[in-house]
């Protein structure tokens, strides 16, 4: 599957919210005049809650519902249940983003944590990490799942796409390995040094950006399920 590109301007105000949990705040009624809108184009698109949309890495594309404001609460609290599990892992960032406008988790792994200097074999340590992470993905199956590798920009571009895509399938494979289904993993990619969350200009910045992002979002099936129990 193909990452695509769009920026949805009329959710500007909707991505600066900023709360604790999904379950808490009044983002569910909006989503049915808002991001119902784009998930029923099959507008696939992320953004961190806090505001910072860097509409470049979107996953989702493929997912597309009309939704209202019961059924993004119950997604939430779906969305809550994970990311409080995906806290426990260790090493593990946890943060409630969206994806197509509809509460989903964001979980980064520091590469300095799964992998070796210039290296995409797991460490004893990552592997520890991952098989617990493994158990929180089986416990939400109707989540789907992205997977993004990312580097500094030291190196080529060319080698460090090939060191991110490494990187994101090696930890593709172990959380299969774990009894993940292949068919949760609906992106694994690699995204080099184009998508930094931080300066390359200092060494601190560089650690940052050397990273694996994890995404938990709405599937269809989810999604559904959800639009069925609103239903009721």
């Amino acid at each position: 599957m193909k990452l695509k590109v769009f920026a949805l301007s009329m959710c500007a105000a909707l991505l600066l919210s900023s709360c604790g949990s999904w379950k808490n705040t009044g983002w569910g009624t909006a989503i049915g005049t808002v991001a119902g809108t784009a998930v029923g184009l099959g507008i696939g698109y992320w953004a961190d809650r806090n505001g910072d949309s860097n509409t470049g890495k979107i996953v989702g594309a493929s997912v597309g519902a009309a939704v209202g404001a019961t059924t993004g609460a119950l997604i939430g609290r779906k969305m809550d249940k994970a990311a409080e599990a995906a806290k426990q892992v260790e090493g593990a960032q946890v943060q409630l983003v969206e994806v197509n406008g509809l509460p989903a988790v964001k979980v980064t792994f520091d590469s300095g944590i799964l992998f070796d200097f210039n290296s995409s074999k797991l460490s004893a340590d990552a592997e520890a990490s991952l098989a617990k992470f493994a158990e929180v993905l089986k416990a939400t199956p109707d989540a789907d799942v992205a997977i993004l590798g990312h580097t500094d920009n030291v190196g080529t571009e060319k080698a460090n796409q090939s060191v991110s895509e490494k990187r994101a399938k090696a930890v593709a494979d172990y959380l299969k390995a774990q009894g993940v289904a292949a068919s949760q993993l609906k992106d694994v990619l690699g995204m080099s040094f184009n998508q930094p969350v931080a300066s390359n200009d200092t060494e601190e910045g560089r650690a940052q950006n050397r990273r694996v992002e994890v995404y938990m979002y709405a599937s269809q099936a989810m999604i559904d399920a959800a639009n069925a129990e609103a239903a009721k």
